[in-house]
């Protein structure tokens, strides 16, 4: 079965507002706005591996601070 995905409204005015500026775009300058739809997942895939290399970095950190209050919540525990 499909899954339906929830919105946030935040999500959702974001989304509408990025949609809402690149008409604004389209009307006032349209090669430029043609040259951004383009070039969008080009950049999208240029930065992917800075993304999957802050989570990783992220993940490394949490498991560092963990090990550093693991004493403490023992000490807590008793």
């Amino acid at each position: 079965m499909d899954e339906c995905r929830s919105y946030d409204r935040a999500e959702v005015l974001t989304d509408m507002a990025k949609f809402l500026l690149w008409c604004i775009l389209l009307v006032l300058c349209w090669p430029l706005a043609l040259l951004a739809l383009v070039a969008y997942p080009f950049v999208w895939l240029l930065l992917l591996p800075f993304r999957i290399l802050g989570i990783a970095v992220g993940g490394v950190l949490e498991l560092v601070s963990a090990i550093i209050y693991m004493p403490v919540r023992m000490v807590r525990a008793i």
